[in-house]
């Protein structure tokens, strides 16, 4: 079962359609806004930049940044 966010950071390597946990974690952080996402949350990254977002807008926003 994970835990809440607080724990130790996952690092990832994400996929077009999932993602493989390099090293265990109960969270990754979110590339735009810097918030705990809980493994079991996570629906929105980036293959081409390898990172993590908390929501669709801030997933928007990092695209839009190019």
């Amino acid at each position: 079962m994970l835990m809440t966010p607080g724990g130790r950071p996952a690092k990832l390597h994400y996929m077009a359609n999932n993602f493989r946990v390099l090293v265990r974690g109960d969270h990754v952080v979110c590339g735009v806004t810097g918030a705990a996402i809980p493994l079991d949350r996570l629906k929105y990254w980036s293959v081409d930049r390898q990172e993590p977002y908390a929501t669709a807008q801030a997933a928007t926003q990092a695209m839009a940044q190019g």
